[in-house]
């Protein structure tokens, strides 16, 4: 099986650009229509829904950001009534709300289309037995690509994340050929396998799916070698649908983006202007079918660039390439997203927890590692150490429980931590993406 939707996968870019075009019409109207946010954005922006034509009009739209959603939260961006909305989930927001994002019927049937293309892209057909090691839950990586396997009418094993012995056993028993987790979990189950004894290239392992963190070439090789497969860069976020935005085909010259259904946009940071095709700037996303919460123009924030020229698989949708980094301070750790303002609204709710501190991250073998360095008050510096290990086990807990992220939490004397007179620098990141 080369392709999910022949037909939609390889229409001419002519055909494409009519079908955005149609699309992007028909979601203006709607959002106008439904969205009292947007009919305000639009109206401030001096934008009427007759105004967009074609595709080329999508300049003239505004754009959406993750502050919208704050703001608008928890369902204030639907466009249907909660009655329609059959499901939702959610991942980490800047201030501890978390982003909601909302699914009728018809969407969760988009999405599971399009993390089956995602699966048909690196080689899994309905023969497949597809281990789906992300989390399940409000995380929409381990049901989106759970769907995905349905859809494709292969076997799908619900393992989500972590009990590495037991994944290793049920890959190992039930025949896995394809396994969907995040690149540094892969070689996490490597390390198991050998410490096991035996040998992962020894299954009938083809292709892993791999997405939910940014991973480097060194890393995919090492995928590759230590479990005998092809790796696929998956590319998702919650905001426009989750996994299945974007997949690596086995051409491994990008990732298709699936724009019959996502419209992307490389725009320059600053000014907000069009990027030329194969200049790097900021990826935006226009959804062209979305029921339950489509979006106009939002900034993803993650610095990519996009190449329309054909592709040998055959699929004629134009390929963006591997996100280089952001334009803001989210980190990435272990797939979650982590913004240090979380992190500094946990501890200004801790009697005893000073607002200084820095966050270390490293890579300790094939997993990120986060470190939290906490000034304290002289006063709780200076007291009994089980009062100092009683804060630190709180921190750790909050920080856990409103990040859903384990860090390591350091209690450092009070002024230690190095001030600075312009920008402080929060964040020390000693992971090497090259």
């Amino acid at each position: 099986m080369k392709f999910l939707q022949p037909l939609q996968e390889t229409m001419s870019r002519e055909q494409l650009r009519d079908v955005q075009g149609e699309r992007l019409r028909a979601v203006v109207a709607r959002v106008y229509r439904d969205v009292p946010f947007y009919k305000r954005k639009l109206d401030e922006a001096g934008v009427h829904p007759s105004d967009i034509r074609t595709i080329d009009d999508i300049v003239k739209l505004p754009f959406t950001t993750k502050e919208d959603f704050r703001d608008n939260y928890p369902f204030g961006l639907y466009a249907k009534p909660l009655s329609e909305i059959v499901r939702s989930h959610a991942s980490s927001g800047t201030t501890g709300k978390p982003t909601v994002v909302g699914y009728t019927k018809a969407d969760i049937n988009l999405w599971a289309d399009c993390c089956a293309r995602t699966l048909v892209c690196g080689g899994a057909d309905r023969t497949s037995v597809v281990q789906v090691a992300y989390g399940y839950g409000l995380f929409t990586g381990g049901l989106g690509m759970h769907y995905g396997v349905e859809r494709l009418g292969a076997m799908a094993i619900p393992m989500s994340g972590g009990n590495s012995k037991r994944q290793l056993m049920i890959m190992r028993d039930f025949g896995t050929t394809h396994i969907c987790c995040t690149p540094s979990y892969a070689l996490l189950l490597a390390e198991v396998a050998e410490e096991e004894g035996f040998d992962l290239r020894s299954l009938g392992l083809k292709a892993g799916y791999f997405g939910a963190e940014p991973w480097s070439t060194s890393m995919r090789k090492a995928i590759e070698e230590r479990l005998g497969i092809t790796a696929i860069d998956i590319y998702g976020l919650s905001e426009v649908i989750g996994p299945g935005v974007s997949s690596e085909c086995l051409a491994h010259r990008g990732l298709h983006v699936f724009e019959d259904h996502f419209f992307p946009e490389i725009i320059d940071p600053v000014s907000g202007k069009p990027c030329p095709d194969g200049e790097k700037g900021e990826l935006v996303f226009t959804h062209l079918t979305k029921e339950g919460l489509p979006l106009l123009r939002y900034r993803t924030r993650d610095i990519t660039e996009i190449d329309h020229g054909p592709c040998d698989c055959g699929r004629t949708f134009a390929r963006m390439q591997r996100v280089s980094g952001r334009t803001d301070d989210m980190l990435i750790i272990r797939g979650v997203n982590v913004f240090p303002s979380q992190i500094e609204h946990v501890l200004l709710e801790i009697e005893g927890a000073e607002p200084h501190y820095q966050i270390i991250v490293d890579r300790r073998g094939t997993l990120d590692d986060l470190e939290i360095q906490v000034e304290v008050s002289p006063t709780m510096f200076s007291d009994e150490v089980k009062k100092m290990e009683g804060l630190r086990k709180r921190i750790a807990h909050d920080i856990h429980s409103t990040l859903n992220v384990t860090a390591k939490i350091t209690l450092v004397e009070s002024k230690s931590i190095p001030r600075s007179e312009g920008k402080a620098k929060r964040v020390i990141d000693k992971r090497d993406m090259n």
